[in-house]
């Protein structure tokens, strides 16, 4: 058996298309809080794919609730969850917790019922984890990072190492 680190998330996907949301529904989850850059939509993109945007559908089809907490301060982010048709916490200033209990204000569900998706091991994961929440960490849409990430990126990979990925 792997020891568990405490940075770790609680699971692993390699994308977010790749969560099974019956499955996570079926865990006890009932709302989902998720990052916008290089979660949903990839670095110098303007929308999230297809697929991507087919999931934050799908997940409210099988009763999760979705709301989008990220860092990007800029009226694109809103218009983003706008166009998905879910609420949004820019400038979240993630891990600090307060995006997250935002986000766990407007969904009105206990911690345990809540998880968080995203890309990055020192925003998403360690914010989650402040906020005692689980959290799903997913691979980056696109490898080219914004330069103020790039940098921990390469920390995330050596802090990742021997995580299992399922």
């Amino acid at each position: 058996m792997k020891r568990t680190r405490w940075w770790w998330p609680t699971s692993y996907a390699p994308s977010v298309a790749e969560i099974d949301l019956v499955q996570l529904a079926a865990t006890g989850f009932a709302g989902v809080i998720i990052d916008l850059d290089n979660t949903l939509v990839g670095y110098r993109q303007l929308a999230p794919d297809d697929l991507h945007a087919r999931w934050i559908i799908a997940a409210r089809e099988v009763g999760l609730q979705v709301v989008l907490v990220t860092n990007n301060a800029t009226p694109w982010a809103i218009e983003v969850a706008r166009k998905l048709g879910i609420p949004c916490i820019p400038n979240a200033r993630k891990p600090l917790p307060r995006g997250f209990r935002r986000a766990l204000q407007l969904l009105k569900l206990p911690r345990k019922a809540v998880v968080v998706v995203g890309d990055q091991l020192f925003t998403d994961v360690l914010g989650a984890k402040l906020c005692g929440l689980a959290v799903i960490l997913v691979e980056p849409l696109v490898a080219h990072d914004p330069l103020n990430t790039r940098w921990l990126r390469h920390i995330e990979r050596w802090l990742l190492r021997g995580l299992p990925r399922n």
